[in-house]
């Protein structure tokens, strides 16, 4: 593809793997600092996280912050997927959320089901083989009344799958820190970001089996409401897909019991 006649880059193609480490590593180096400093987050559990090899942290979700929570908190290089459309186009905005994202570890996705929602999940699983850590969110989505919603099986499938152990995380606040609709995070109050023990789901059974993705998907979201301590909806939070893991799940198998 011819690349058009303009100072802009061409936001078709992707970075280089060197150049998205050097982003990332220069984004942690500055950013985390900075927010711990302004922010100020509680954090606990810091040392249950294996600082090599392949991790997911799964967590509740409350709020967009929550995808930086966690890699400010984690003591290690935390990977998420976020929508192509923050890296894609040209102008100075533009720029600066490719930028941005890129700096925090994130990684492009395509909205929709189907053969996009199965690159997302081939993804996450490439990272995992690299020794990697993720972040992914077992509900699918935000939840907008603050209760944790029973889990998709996604993120248990990529587990069984790989063999990696799984970090359940509980956020507490975030949603105060930065609400549906806010522009930028309010300094007050503060949140909370606990990691809780490693969870090995290979006990359970095969990826392949829908009764072993259903239970290794159970214990993630008991550990997660352990940490988070919130109210239990006791049903699957069915807004409209809007993030990758709530598109992968479309997908996929998912027992409903």
């Amino acid at each position: 593809m011819t690349e058009p006649e303009t100072t802009e880059p061409d936001s078709s193609t992707p970075p280089s793997p060197s150049r998205v480490r050097f982003a990332y590593a220069l984004g942690r180096f500055l950013l985390t600092p900075l927010a711990r400093g302004l922010y100020r987050p509680r954090i606990t559990g810091r040392e249950n996280v294996p600082l090599t090899g392949p991790v997911i942290f799964a967590s509740n979700h409350l709020s967009f912050i929550d995808s930086i929570a966690i890699p400010v908190a984690a003591p290690r290089n935390v990977r998420f997927l976020a929508k192509a459309t923050y890296f894609e186009g040209t102008g100075l905005a533009k720029r600066l959320s490719r930028t941005f994202f890129t700096a925090l570890g994130a990684s492009p996705v395509r909205r929709g089901a189907g053969q996009a929602a199965l690159e997302a999940l081939e993804q996450q699983k490439q990272l995992l083989e690299a020794g990697e850590a993720i972040a992914l969110y077992p509900e699918g989505t935000r939840s907008l009344d603050g209760r944790l919603y029973k889990g998709r099986t996604g993120v248990a499938f990529l587990a069984l799958q790989t063999g990696a152990p799984v970090i359940p995380v509980g956020l507490i606040g975030t949603d105060k820190v930065m609400p549906v609709g806010a522009k930028i995070p309010h300094l007050l109050p503060r949140a909370t970001i606990k990691f809780g023990t490693p969870i090995d789901v290979s006990a359970h059974g095969p990826a392949s089996s829908g009764r072993a993705r259903r239970l290794a998907t159970d214990e993630i979201m008991a550990a997660i409401h352990e940490l988070s301590g919130q109210e239990l909806a006791h049903s699957y939070n069915e807004v409209p897909a809007q993030t990758p893991i709530e598109r992968i799940r479309q997908v996929l198998p998912h027992e409903r019991r």
